[in-house]
């Protein structure tokens, strides 16, 4: 059976205003976050990297710090900047190769100090089955000995040849839960490396990610990776539900059900499920408000 390795996209979020995962699941201000949250999940998704006017902001230094700040088996899965896979569609002839190279030595501190998860490749909505040959020749030139992931985001790669392509590269298919009535087949068990990778990101199609799975709806997806870890060595799963941080209850009520928590983990998430239980924040009243 394959390692299994569950946490959140994401340890720090500053909505809904002024808390966060204050008081939900981060003690005070004080609080050192990466710090903590290692001390429960033995891994966590990093989305900052997609976004330019954060990834812009990071050196080799940042990635230096988030090794140090982490223990010793601690694992970070880095998604790619959306400068490579939405604004140059992945496409050779548009430079997205030299400037993945450039991201993969950026990076390169995590994996120096053997913390390099998975390289998430999101793919954009508009990014179709039409643009195969873009994506082929992308991983055609993809530097080996790291663990890759790509997310479809259209229901046209429902077909037979993006798995095959995937499993040519040992490329992990990522497997999600989501809102999106035309992507429900992506929550299928397919696997397609040695490796596997899932997103659970909500079922409120009005507001994705924030939702709060109950236990019965997070139960198949137990029986689902069981069935994988089957098949593969390591199977990385990342709650993306983090409005209010209820990827953090879900996260460690997941743990629970595919093992057994410490003590710590279940005040953890004891703590987090009375809090939101009696959630006053009225999130999608913010969200409203935010987009007006």
């Amino acid at each position: 059976m394959g390692e299994l390795l569950i946490g959140c996209s994401g340890w720090d979020y500053p909505e809904p205003p002024p808390k966060g995962w204050l008081g939900v699941f981060y003690p005070s201000k004080k609080t050192k976050k990466l710090h903590y949250y290692s001390q429960f999940f033995s891994t966590a998704e990093m989305d900052s990297t997609f976004y330019n006017e954060f990834y812009s902001k990071m050196t080799k230094g940042t990635f230096v710090g988030l090794a140090r700040a982490t223990p010793e088996k601690f694992q970070f899965s880095v998604k790619v900047p959306k400068a490579i896979t939405h604004d140059k569609k992945l496409s050779v002839k548009r430079g997205a190769v030299t400037e993945f190279e450039e991201f993969l030595d950026k990076i390169s501190p995590l994996k120096t100090a053997n913390k390099l998860g998975v390289i998430l490749i999101q793919l954009p909505p508009s990014f179709t089955v039409s643009d195969f040959r873009n994506i082929e020749g992308f991983l055609d030139r993809l530097p080996r000995g790291r663990d890759y992931a790509v997310e479809f985001r259209h229901e046209s790669w429902r077909t037979e040849g993006p798995w095959e392509m995937l499993k040519h590269y040992n490329v992990a298919a990522v497997m999600t839960d989501s809102p999106d009535p035309d992507l429900q087949f992506l929550s299928d068990i397919v696997v397609t490396a040695d490796h596997a990778f899932v997103r659970w990101h909500g079922r409120n199609d009005k507001f994705w990610y924030n939702y709060l799975y109950n236990k019965e709806e997070l139960k198949p997806w137990a029986d689902k990776i069981k069935k994988i870890k089957g098949q593969t060595k390591t199977l990385r799963g990342y709650f993306n539900n983090h409005l209010g941080g209820k990827a953090v209850l879900n996260a460690l009520q997941f743990k629970q059900m595919n093992g057994s928590l410490s003590n710590n983990e279940k005040k953890a998430m004891e703590q987090v499920e009375k809090y939101l239980s009696g959630e006053k924040i009225g999130i999608e009243q913010w969200m409203l408000d935010d987009q007006a």
